[in-house]
């Protein structure tokens, strides 16, 4: 017990004790050098896209119309100005999913299997999802979906 307090005294004496109180680090906020920092940030939102002399792009984007069509349904872009087609499997099977719809989306699957019935497709079977606004259809029509909305003006 002695030797663990003599130990203790040296270790004090080099400065290895605990110091009774300890002051915060001093700094000073400048604003003058945030200038700097804030061109390293990203931005917090994506940019508009800019305008472009004649559509579709040579990447085959369009814009939607303004305004919106007047449908008891709205689909809205996603966060990068695409149309919201995705293209799927699950448990083998191939599928097309429509997100982001808005308002009356039962209206939405009747006439898009309308449309795809004009095209010779036999009846699609079609899941609607209320909660999350998805409709899944049961096979590939990514493209054919992408030009419906496009002509529908979304």
């Amino acid at each position: 017990m002695a030797a663990m307090a003599a130990l203790g005294r040296r270790l004090r004496a080099l400065g290895w004790g605990v110091r009774a109180v300890q002051t915060p680090p001093r700094y000073e906020e400048s604003t003058a050098e945030f200038a700097f920092v804030q061109r390293l940030l990203p931005p917090s939102r994506i940019p508009d896209p800019p305008p472009h002399p004649k559509y579709p792009t040579p990447s085959g984007w369009s814009p939607p119309k303004d305004p919106p069509p007047d449908l008891p349904y709205l689909v809205r872009r996603s966060r990068l100005h695409n149309l919201p087609v995705y293209l799927g499997r699950r448990q083998g099977r191939r599928l097309t999913e429509l997100r982001r719809i808005h308002g009356d989306i039962w209206a939405l699957q009747r006439d898009l299997r309308a449309f795809l019935g004009s095209q010779g497709v036999p009846e699609v079977a079609a899941q609607v999802n209320e909660v999350t606004g998805t409709l899944r259809l049961r096979g590939h029509w990514g493209a054919q979906v992408r030009q419906w909305l496009l002509q529908r003006g979304f």
